[in-house]
């Protein structure tokens, strides 16, 4: 999508966890911590907790406390990466950024509409599982649904939702289950280390959001 490159963010594939954990922490003043990993057990990948039916197989955090585990130093990151290198990485949201999260299809129109409109993007992942989080500036959880009123829809009526405070998002190249690793569909570089409001991708998002779900019942009629 004509993104500049940042030289020093970590590739979507290919890197160790652990440079790009520390990276995460140096470069963009991210905390992290180690979630779960994946593991061959008689041939097949299953999530480290040991769970039959994990819900997020190696990409969830081990520990009910993990808001303490995390760190936004470069030092710290290693340290925790070398003891469990296959770990997930794990982003809490609700200190330097939240994260709004909209299906991949609504994710990609809004996305389209956003450039046209000529709109400051933030970083925006994709996870295997079709889900995209746009990241935005903290506060966001608070005040999206009141946003999502005011252009109109209920909230609940759109598949729209924001990661705040006690919350975490999965950072490339993490890999969920046998689907794939997060990645970047606008990837972290120098030019939007300034995260916008929600209040400016609203609008875009919800509307993308509306339309999928018009169309869902559509279908359904």
């Amino acid at each position: 999508m004509g993104v500049t490159e940042a030289a020093q963010i970590p590739k979507q594939r290919g890197e160790q966890l652990l440079d790009s954990a520390v990276r995460y922490a140096e470069e963009r003043h991210w905390d992290v911590f180690p979630g779960t990993w994946l593991e061959a057990v008689e041939g097949r990948e299953r999530c480290s907790c040991g769970a039959d039916a994990c819900a997020v197989p190696g990409a969830h955090a081990v520990r009910p406390d993990w808001s303490t585990q995390a760190t936004g130093s470069g030092v710290g990151a290693r340290r925790m990466w070398s003891k469990t290198p296959k770990a997930s990485i794990l982003l809490p949201t609700g200190r330097t950024f939240d994260a709004i999260e909209v299906s991949e299809s609504a994710g990609f129109l809004a996305l389209a509409r956003m450039e046209r409109m000529e709109l400051t993007l933030g970083p925006v992942t994709c996870t295997p599982d079709r889900r995209m989080y746009f990241f935005v500036l903290p506060g966001a959880a608070a005040k999206v649904p009141d946003l999502v009123r005011k252009l109109g829809w209920a909230p609940a009526s759109i598949d729209l939702a924001t990661r705040g405070e006690g919350h975490y998002v999965a950072a490339p190249p993490t890999r969920i289950g046998g689907f794939g690793a997060v990645q970047w569909a606008r990837r972290p570089t120098p030019a939007n280390r300034w995260l916008p409001d929600a209040e400016e991708l609203i609008s875009p998002l919800a509307y993308a959001c509306g339309r999928e779900a018009a169309e869902a019942r559509s279908r359904a009629q």
